[in-house]
């Protein structure tokens, strides 16, 4: 059942990529480890420019996917960082730890938007730009 519950995320995530506009997902690997553990890693660039790399380790937990590590970072073509989230727990006094939002050099406290969400944040950045 729990494999059932990855594949289905995992299958979902996928079908997201395929409704992206002007993008080539360079890098797309989700691995099951167990029946209850995943880990799932995208390269997606956005008009040929902008890179989104995903990152997530998966758990299943209590009949739903939890997310032991994650990393959502996204980047303009001359390498610098426009956004990531992440869970690496190195900002204490933040009331959202360890979840935080990187935007440029400063940290925000933010709770982990789903995958989903970090797509359409990275569309609407594209599209603004270009």
């Amino acid at each position: 059942m729990s494999r059932d519950i990855l594949k289905n995320y995992l299958d979902a995530v996928e079908q997201s990529l395929l409704t992206l506009p002007n993008t080539d997902v360079e890098q797309f690997t989700a691995t099951i480890l167990t029946s209850e553990r995943a880990n799932l890693k995208l390269r997606i660039r956005f008009h040929g420019q902008y890179l989104l790399a995903i990152s997530e380790a998966l758990l299943i937990v209590n009949g739903q996917v939890s997310y032991l590590d994650y990393r959502y970072h996204c980047q303009n073509e001359k390498n610098e960082l426009i956004f990531r989230y992440d869970n690496t727990p190195h900002f204490p006094e933040l009331p959202s730890f360890p979840h935080h939002k990187h935007l440029g050099d400063t940290v925000i406290a933010a709770d982990k938007p789903d995958i989903t969400h970090v797509l359409q944040e990275a569309i609407e950045l594209v599209n603004r730009d270009n």
